[in-house]
């Protein structure tokens, strides 16, 4: 048990750490891409003619992958009015309620987010004249899966975690 544990552990820093370079990468090279772009214009009054279109895709990537760290932090946007006033058994039942909510949400997101790069992939279209689209937009149904994924584990999760707090607090003097 304890290494099946561990190997799932394991496997979730390496997700950890793989987003967070992705991050960084990309918010690197597109800090990069723009710095060339404006210098490119005012120095020489031409630009990468792909540039300012491989830096909206940059946005999008960065964007599901933010949202991906989001995720994985449990920090996405929320409004909590209501589940302060709540009793704690209430709030936890609120909150796995809310993840799978966005669970089905971010999944039907993916579904129709495949459906769109499945449409792009059998009309050929092309990005930047030469990169096939799909393989551009591909972050968007496999980044809202993960989501998808995500907070289906942390609405499963979260009460195991209260009954583990519960019967260790219950046990401590």
């Amino acid at each position: 048990m304890k290494r099946v544990a561990s190997f799932f552990n394991g496997l979730e820093r390496a997700g950890t750490h793989a987003e967070d370079a992705l991050l960084l990468i990309i918010l690197v090279s597109m800090i990069l891409l723009a710095g060339t772009q404006i210098f490119l214009r005012n120095a020489f009054d031409s630009s990468l003619f792909w540039g300012d279109e491989m830096l909206r895709l940059m946005v999008l990537w960065l964007t599901i992958a933010g949202g991906l760290a989001a995720s994985r932090m449990d920090k996405h946007i929320s409004i909590a009015v209501v589940d302060r006033f709540l009793p704690e058994k209430a709030q936890l039942v609120t909150k796995v309620i809310i993840d799978l909510f966005t669970a089905s949400i971010c999944a039907l997101f993916a579904w129709h987010s495949a459906r769109f790069v499945m449409g792009s992939y059998e009309y050929g279209d092309m990005l930047m004249r030469t990169v096939p689209a799909w393989t551009m937009q591909i972050i968007l149904p496999v980044g809202f899966a993960l989501m998808a994924f995500r907070h289906l584990i942390l609405a499963v999760t979260r009460p195991l975690n209260s009954v583990k707090q519960l019967s260790i607090g219950d046990i401590a003097p």
